[in-house]
């Protein structure tokens, strides 16, 4: 199989040297994201699985919180891209010796690294890396704060499925007030002309959040007949430091997505879950597995999206 270089040329220009959130990005930007991972996505359906666009350049992953999608996605991405990659834990890092998070990056980066993923469990981590490094910056996820590439993968699969993102209805259902994703997901809709609902207990639910253009329902039977989208988000217990609602069964009763729901839902409803799904409590089994379902084709999806952020960071570094 040839090995291609960068694809064509589009007629905007991606000028940013890091990706630290959604907010703040203009409609071109999201849409110029879109594409190149479109055109990334047809260039490897076309058997063209290895692309030479950073070539020469090394990519570092630092996860200081555990994941499996977003690491995973990102490393396949850089080395689709031609990239080297340098894969970092915390675990067993000089961070447990005393080092700190910038002193640590910045050893990382001067063995050559110049692009870091970056995910850490507290908010604005990646946005002081940024102030303190030459590498450019992207954003797996910060704390409560954002988690771009999420928010993108997800636009991406539902403007695949649907054409466009203008005009559609999307509701973000489940703990809103300690998630990345649905602040990513409320910034890159919103911009792209989307209505969005946050659904959950007003326990869930950040105050004053409708100063960001959403709609508040505490009702997922009241909501789901006018959505063409469900984004099922998980119960972040890792970040909940107190009982925000009686028990699990409770919350599923009343904003788990189950079949009943989706006969209730439009003929053509959307579902996506950002993961790790639980079954049973966000969704259930028949739900997740279902025809509604476009879970798997979100991590697919992640794939091009990152590849596509990837390579934009590094063509703004060339200019």
């Amino acid at each position: 199989m040839p090995t291609l270089t960068t694809p064509s040329t589009p007629s905007a220009v991606w000028n940013r040297q890091h990706l630290l959130g959604l907010q703040g990005l203009s409609p071109v930007e999201l849409r110029l994201i879109l594409d190149r991972a479109a055109e990334f996505k047809q260039l490897h359906a076309a058997g063209h699985t290895k692309l030479d666009h950073l070539k020469g350049v090394t990519v570092g992953n630092l996860f200081f919180e555990a994941s499996t999608r977003t690491k995973t996605s990102f490393g396949l991405a850089a080395k689709r891209l031609s990239a080297d990659t340098v894969d970092f834990t915390a675990s067993g890092s000089s961070l447990t010796k005393g080092e700190t998070f910038i002193d640590t990056a910045r050893n990382i980066e001067a063995m050559g690294v110049t692009q870091m993923v970056v995910r850490h469990s507290t908010s604005g981590a990646p946005h002081h890396l940024a102030k303190h490094l030459r590498a450019g910056i992207i954003n797996a996820g910060d704390g409560t704060h954002e988690h771009p590439t999420q928010g993108l993968l997800d636009i991406f699969t539902i403007r695949e499925h649907r054409g466009q993102i203008e005009g559609l209805t999307v509701a973000l259902v489940g703990d809103i007030l300690h998630s990345r994703v649905a602040r990513s997901n409320i910034w890159g809709l919103t911009t792209l002309g989307a209505k969005v609902i946050v659904c959950g207990p007003a326990t869930l639910i950040p105050p004053e959040i409708e100063r960001l253009g959403v709609e508040v329902s505490h009702s997922l039977d009241d909501i789901v007949p006018r959505t063409d989208v469900i984004n099922l988000l998980r119960i972040q217990a890792e970040r909940q430091r107190s009982a925000f609602f009686p028990s699990i069964y409770e919350y599923a009763h009343f904003f788990g997505m189950n079949g009943a729901r989706v006969q209730r839902a439009r003929q053509d409803v959307l579902i996506l879950a950002p993961g790790p799904i639980n079954r049973g409590v966000e969704l259930t089994p028949e739900v997740a597995d279902g025809d509604r379902s476009v879970i798997l084709d979100q991590v697919t999806n992640g794939l091009f999206i990152r590849m596509a952020c990837l390579s934009l960071l590094h063509e703004a570094r060339q200019c």
